[in-house]
């Protein structure tokens, strides 16, 4: 027990805590996670109105599927920007577009899995509409996923604080986005017809995935880096047979699929193409 806490935060308690996790998402926590659960928690913790840790864990027992949910969403990270690995957005735009504008259905289909507060689907909207001239005549479709109720809630809202877009082409950011007034001030939205392209939704990636549609490109980008081995292979294999053939799939600049897959072979800069 650490005395300066301001809860009694056992060992026990992080094993029981992060074993829930592991259990209902795949995400594993390293002892290294261990004063992060604390800080993350303490607050939940503190609104509760609990006294230490130990009633916690019986007031998760007792609300198991409601706080499953809170707890989730304390302790997973949402670092995310626009136009992050911004390679990934020019390979889309200057390699991919071309194939399926060839193809003559005027049909794209992409999931951002992982899609935090929304920056990423909003740039996948962006890099379409600019190598797309016509895009609103066409049929395209961008869901977009995360675990955490709370991102989706934030990234389907469209606004973010100037800061968010400070890095973002300033003719990107006149012709996408609307500056806020008065009490908005200090925000900015992103326009609605991009916003039309894309439905967010909750969704935990190691259950069910209520989606017809065949993909063609997957983002999922740091996020496998979360799950141990077997249920990363088990998820990139499920992405092989949710997209078409010769699909795409990107990942995080720290993530391979080296040994993990006979499904997609690598082009380069973490840049996947399903294999026949």
């Amino acid at each position: 027990m650490d005395h300066e806490r301001e809860f009694e935060f056992t060992r026990a308690d992080f094993d029981y805590l992060r074993k829930l996790v592991t259990e209902n998402t795949g995400i594993i926590a390293d002892e290294d996670k261990y004063t992060m659960y604390y800080s993350r928690l303490a607050r939940r913790v503190r609104k509760l109105g609990l006294k230490n840790f130990s009633e916690y864990r019986g007031f998760l027992n007792k609300n198991h599927d409601r706080e499953i949910i809170e707890l989730v969403n304390s302790v997973t990270t949402n670092l995310t920007s626009f136009f992050r690995e911004n390679h990934h957005f020019e390979f889309l735009k200057d390699t991919i577009v071309p194939v399926l504008k060839n193809r003559g259905n005027r049909k794209i289909r992409i999931w951002s899995a992982g899609c935090s507060t929304g920056e990423e689907p909003y740039s996948i909207a962006i890099t379409l509409a600019q190598a797309i001239p016509d895009y609103k005549s066409w049929d395209i479709k961008i869901l977009a996923t995360d675990l955490d109720s709370n991102v989706v809630n934030k990234a389907s809202s469209a606004v973010y604080e100037v800061s968010r877009v400070d890095g973002i082409d300033k003719t990107l950011l006149k012709k996408y986005f609307k500056k806020g007034k008065g009490s908005n001030a200090g925000f900015v939205k992103v326009n609605q017809e991009l916003v039309d392209l894309i439905e967010f939704k909750q969704l935990n990636l190691l259950h069910r995935w209520p989606i017809t549609d065949m993909m063609d490109c997957i983002f999922c980008r740091n996020v496998v880096i979360y799950f141990d081995k077997p249920t990363k292979n088990k998820l990139v294999e499920r992405y092989a047979e949710q997209m078409i053939d010769e699909g795409h799939l990107f990942m995080g600049h720290s993530e391979s699929l080296f040994k993990s897959t006979e499904r997609f072979k690598l082009l380069g800069k973490t840049i996947y193409q399903k294999t026949g």
